[in-house]
């Protein structure tokens, strides 16, 4: 089997699994991810809430010629993408001033064509094979770091240590693919 299938597979099974734990040890509020997160189960759902009316606004507003993701941890929003112009990229970050609950925003979208589908594909390849290498060196919990990659581009977000985020940093600075690093951590005291 070669490493592309055996890395997609082992993403595969590790997102399984972490979702059937919290079940078995005794049944976390929203699944797997809460109960080794260390945002609250409120502010979990809250993230979820951010980015679905996020997305919802961007998708209505922005039109097809745009591709931007928006990601929320601890009510801090990430966005990426491509936008065909200036205005649009404005508009992006002020239709999120419409959302509740939101404390910062990181607007990472770029004034270029929308992005192909093999780009988004090696993109979550990129993302997927960083998670392993951050379970397989065992140097925090992965739980603790979201990857978000957008054209090679690697945005670290969460509650993290100092020393967490630095073993991150250096994880995803190492691995193939990846073109830069940007940290979008909020630290924590050990």
């Amino acid at each position: 089997m070669n490493l592309i299938l055996r890395t997609v597979l082992a993403a595969g099974l590790i997102s399984q699994l972490s979702a059937c734990v919290p079940l078995a040890v005794g049944g976390a509020a929203v699944g797997g991810t809460v109960a080794a997160d260390r945002r609250t189960s409120g502010i979990f759902v809250e993230d979820e809430n951010i980015e679905l009316k996020a997305a919802r606004k961007i998708e209505t507003n922005l039109g097809e010629q745009s591709h931007v993701n928006v990601t929320s941890f601890n009510r801090n929003v990430l966005l990426t993408g491509e936008v065909p112009d200036a205005e649009r990229l404005a508009k992006a970050e002020a239709l999120l001033k419409e959302i509740e609950n939101i404390r910062a925003v990181t607007n990472e979208i770029v004034i270029a064509p929308k992005s192909t589908i093999g780009s988004r594909s090696n993109d979550t390849f990129i993302t997927s094979k960083l998670k392993i290498k951050f379970l397989t060196e065992n140097k925090f919990s992965p739980n603790h770091v979201k990857v978000v990659t957008e054209n090679g581009v690697v945005y670290l977000m969460g509650l993290v240590t100092q020393k967490e985020g630095e073993a991150a940093v250096e994880i995803a600075r190492n691995a193939d693919g990846v073109s830069k690093v940007v940290k979008v951590f909020e630290y924590i005291n050990p």
